[in-house]
């Protein structure tokens, strides 16, 4: 046991913060009234009519449209929090969840923050640090320099003793911004210089380390959980390799390729890289693996992950009730023997995104909005009927997950789902995700992190989706003739309407 874990004073949290937006902080609200604990949002004026904002007991404006103004102020959530009377505050994921400043200023204030500890958050941020605990406590990691690297002769005979083709990342961030993949060597030194430069504008640190380039890798990671008193377990294993842009769009649990054997040396790889860092509350632990089945260490996020909802749907746990119940002190009261997989379930990320353009962002009004429903069907949607999707922030609209006995049951779901859920005002990643769900590499279970990349033809989508495109427009249409003859009947006068009871306007 740490020094930070006999230092915890267990607290009950009868009201909590949720410092984010969107579908995240609608998820962590609903979880917050079932569990009986009152709730409080903060919202940008680009946001002051957003579900989240509706959805909480109490909320507050922290600022301007750009985050940087707004959902990234700590001294204004901080603010907000002890006004609101607050216990602690969840940080959702993006934004700063994974900000070890925002943690020690919770912990400055009184407040519980529903996450790891700043130390936690600042040595698996860094990953050069990360590699070397890593490497410690025995977790497997591709051949690569375990520390940054700054002379570029230096580098170029380490990337030769590696073997091409190889990665530069940067240290401090991730996100694929930062890396560049390198297989000629006569690109090597302008590679670093581009990747140095990149990583000191996105993350104001530019150290970049070298790791082997895994071809043909799968990204593997596991959900981890561990309390105050030492205990940690790992909730299985999540596939993430269908990615645009470094960035995942389709995730599954449990992977299709894994071994009983290789899951029980992956997770238990995962749980050593918890304790070797002290972690407390949940996190995920990210590998890469490649055609045999080896894995190694990537990163770990120090926080919950957008696709948490396929772990929860296959282990029946809540993961922010078990984050909740961590950061109150209590102990997990389970054991890695008790925890089972039970089916197979599939989350498809839905952007306002033009997948005919390489993924652009299509923000703008959202007309219409109709989730699919049924059986083993989940939507967390940032999003009601209708809404906006600001410019100023990431563009998803929501996940849809689907949980089913088998992979190819979900498979099948996850398509009528697909083919049920309509939205209307801007373009989306639903042809993208339904075109993965019937692609034969996909369903077979033989792909790769290039999926995109590898089988991807935008043109292949026009013909199939001209149907599906022209029922949302219609759809939409006649929602917005329905809802202004509904408004013409009972439209009350102007000195009649009432601001809604849920609203508190900043006080600032």
């Amino acid at each position: 046991m740490t020094e930070s874990q006999t230092r915890y004073v267990p607290k009950k949290i009868k009201k909590l913060l949720v410092a984010n937006r969107g579908e995240i902080a609608v998820r962590v609200m609903r979880t917050c009234k079932e569990l009986g604990i009152k709730t409080v949002a903060i919202y940008s004026e680009a946001d002051r009519g957003a579900l989240h904002v509706q959805t909480a007991d109490e909320a507050y404006c922290v600022g301007e449209a750009p985050s940087r103004d707004s959902y990234l102020k700590i001294d204004k959530i901080i603010d907000v929090a002890i006004h609101s009377k607050v216990q602690a505050i969840h940080p959702g994921y993006g934004f700063l969840s994974e900000n070890a400043t925002f943690a020690e200023a919770c912990a400055d204030a009184g407040l519980i923050f529903v996450g790891p500890s700043p130390e936690s958050i600042r040595s698996m941020g860094d990953k050069t640090t990360a590699r070397l605990m890593m490497e410690k406590a025995g977790v497997p990691m591709a051949p690569g320099t375990p520390d940054a690297i700054d002379d570029p002769t230096e580098a170029v005979h380490i990337a030769e003793e590696i073997g091409y083709p190889v990665l530069i990342k940067a240290a401090a961030g991730g996100g694929g911004k930062g890396m560049r993949l390198v297989e000629d060597p006569s690109t090597f030194l302008s590679s670093i210089e581009m990747a140095q430069r990149e990583a000191e504008s996105a993350f104001g640190d530019g150290r970049v380390f070298i790791e082997k380039y895994i071809t043909q890798p799968r990204h593997i990671e596991f959900q981890v959980l561990r309390d105050h008193f030492g205990t940690g377990v790992h909730l299985f294993e999540r596939e993430c390799s269908i990615q645009r842009r470094h960035q995942k769009v389709v995730e599954e649990a449990p992977s299709c390729v894994l071994t009983p054997e290789i899951r029980k040396k992956m997770g238990e790889a995962a749980v050593r890289a918890a304790e070797e860092c002290g972690y407390t509350n949940a996190g995920t632990v990210e590998f890469l693996i490649d055609g045999d089945l080896n894995f190694y260490f990537m990163e770990m996020n120090t926080r919950l992950q957008v696709e948490h909802p396929v772990t929860e749907m296959i282990t029946g746990k809540d993961l922010v009730v078990e984050q909740i119940r961590i950061a109150e002190g209590e102990p997990l009261g389970y054991t890695q023997d008790d925890l089972t997989i039970n089916g197979h379930s599939i989350e498809c990320r839905i952007y306002a995104e033009d997948v005919r353009s390489n993924f652009l962002p299509s923000p703008g009004p959202l007309h219409l909005h109709r989730p699919p429903a049924g059986p083993g069907v989940r939507v967390d949607a940032g999003v009601d009927i209708t809404g906006e999707i600001p410019i100023h922030y990431d563009p998803m609209i929501s996940k849809l997950m689907v949980h089913a006995p088998s992979r190819i049951e979900a498979i099948e779901k996850m398509i009528r789902a697909l083919d049920e859920y309509t939205v209307a005002g801007v373009s989306t990643t639903i042809p993208f995700c339904r075109f993965a769900m019937a692609h034969e590499a996909f369903r077979s279970g033989n792909f790769s992190t290039h999926f995109v990349q590898r089988y991807f033809d935008p043109s292949a989508l026009d013909e199939a989706n001209k149907e599906l495109e022209y029922a949302a427009a219609l759809a939409a249409v006649l929602h917005h003739h329905e809802s202004a003859a509904s408004a013409g009947v009972n439209q009350p006068e102007e000195d009649q309407v009432q601001e809604s009871p849920w609203r508190k306007r900043a006080w600032m």
